[in-house]
C-alpha cells in the first residue's frame, strides 16, 4: 500500500467514525470505543490536511513560477514560497508516518518502577538510591504522582531494594526504556586512596495493569503473611502485617511491607505481582519480536547492560545509541528527557525502517 492509500484510508475512516457517532444508534461502550478511535485519528487527519494543503499550494505556484505571462517579481516570490514548502515537506510526512506507526497498547499505562543493588555492594545499593532519587525527581517534574511500595533500605542511605507505583499521563511510554543494568563508576566517600570502583544496579519498568487485563486464579496463588522488618533488623512493628504473595505456576514473587495494614500490603503486593505477570507475557512477545529486528532498544532486557555514570569524568552514557551527555549532575536531579527523547526516536527510526 502505497503512502498516499494509507493517508486515504485514515481520513475516510476519521469520516466513518464521525457519522457513526452522529447516527445516535450506539451503545455507551460503542461511544466511548469509537470517540477514543477518533480523537487518535483527529491529530493525524490534521497533519494530513496540512501537508496535502502544502502539495496543492506547490502546483499552484509551480503554475505561477512556469507562466508564461507572469509578473517577474510575482514569480520571484512564487519560487521562494515554493522551496519553504518543499523544505517543509519532509518533515510533515515524517510526522505522519510516525504518527501511523503501530502503537504500544501499554504507553498510557502507569508503571511499577522496581530498582534493585547489584553487585558492589554498599556503593550498589548506595546508587540503587540514587537512582531511584533520579526518577522521583523526574516525576515531579513531570507532574506524576510516586508511591512506594515496597523497601529495603541499608540504613545508611542506601537500598538494596525499592518497588514504587508512578502514576500520571504517559508514564510507561516515557520509562519504558530505563529497563536494564545501570553501571556507575565513582570514588565511593569511604575510599581513603581515591580509587574509582565501579557498580551496578538493574532498573526495571513494568505497565501497571488491571484485573481486566491478566486473569489470575486463586487456587493459583500461595499468601504468606510475616512481621514486618526496616534496616538492621529491626521490626517496624509487632503484628504479621508483611505480605508475600507467591504464583505458583510462574514461582513469580510480591511482597509488601511498608504499610502497618496487611489489607493494603496485601492489595500493593497483587499489585506488584499482576505487573510482573503481566511484564512476563510482554517479555516473552518482546523476544520473539526481536529475534526478526535488528534494534534493541526498548527490549527491557533485564541482564543488559544500558547506561554508564562515570563520576569523575561527569559523563553519562547510553550504550544503546551511543549517546554521552556531559551533565551528569543535571541528570542525577532528574534531567532524563533528552535521553528519552533520543531513545523514543531511535525506536521510531527503527520502525520506521522495518515498514520502509
Amino acid at each position: 500500500m502505497s503512502f498516499n492509500e494509507k493517508l486515504d484510508r485514515v481520513t475516510v475512516r476519521a469520516e466513518e467514525l464521525k457519522h457513526l457517532l452522529s447516527s445516535g444508534d450506539l451503545s455507551s461502550d460503542d461511544i466511548v470505543k469509537l470517540s477514543t478511535e477518533l480523537s487518535d485519528l483527529d491529530p493525524i487527519v490534521a497533519r494530513i490536511e496540512e501537508l496535502r494543503n502544502a502539495q496543492s499550494e506547490m502546483q499552484d505556484l509551480a503554475e505561477m513560477m512556469t507562466d508564461p505571462d507572469g509578473d517577474g517579481e510575482m514569480k520571484e516570490m512564487a519560487e521562494q514560497e515554493f522551496r519553504d514548502l518543499k523544505e517543509k515537506l519532509p518533515t510533515l510526512e515524517r510526522d505522519i508516518q510516525v504518527a501511523l506507526l503501530p502503537k504500544d497498547k501499554d504507553d498510557t499505562k502507569n508503571a511499577i518502577l522496581e530498582i534493585r543493588a547489584g553487585t558492589g555492594g554498599e556503593e550498589a545499593a548506595l546508587f540503587a538510591a540514587n537512582l531511584f532519587s533520579m526518577y522521583q525527581r523526574y516525576a515531579d517534574n513531570q507532574g506524576w504522582k510516586i508511591e512506594i511500595l515496597d523497601s529495603n533500605d541499608t540504613g545508611i542511605g542506601g537500598m538494596k531494594e525499592v518497588t514504587a507505583s508512578i502514576t500520571g499521563k504517559g508514564v510507561f511510554a516515557r520509562l519504558k526504556y530505563e529497563s536494564g543494568v545501570h553501571r556507575v563508576q565513582r570514588v565511593p566517600e569511604t575510599e581513603s586512596g581515591g580509587r574509582i570502583h565501579t557498580s551496578a544496579a538493574t532498573v526495571a519498568v513494568l505497565p501497571e495493569v488491571e484485573d481486566v487485563d491478566i486473569k489470575i486464579d486463586a487456587k493459583d496463588l500461595r499468601i504468606d503473611t510475616y512481621r514486618s522488618q526496616g534496616a538492621g533488623g529491626q521490626h517496624v512493628n509487632t503484628t504479621d502485617s508483611a505480605v508475600r504473595v507467591t504464583h505458583l505456576p510462574s514461582g513469580i514473587v510480591a511482597q509488601c511491607q511498608d504499610n502497618k495494614s496487611q489489607h493494603k500490603n496485601k492489595d500493593q503486593a497483587m499489585k506488584m505481582l499482576r505487573a510482573r505477570l503481566y511484564d512476563h507475557e510482554r517479555a516473552t512477545l518482546d523476544a520473539e519480536r526481536a529475534e526478526s529486528r535488528k534494534s534493541q532498544v526498548g527490549s527491557g532486557d533485564r541482564s543488559e547492560r544500558i547506561r554508564t555514570y562515570n563520576f569523575p569524568q561527569g559523563r553519562v552514557t547510553d550504550h544503546r545509541i551511543n549517546l554521552t551527555l556531559y551533565k551528569i549532575d543535571k541528570i542525577m536531579e532528574g534531567d532524563i528527557d533528552e535521553i528519552v527523547d533520543a531513545l523514543t526516536a531511535e525506536e521510531q527510526a527503527a520502525l520506521l525502517a522495518e515498514i520502509a
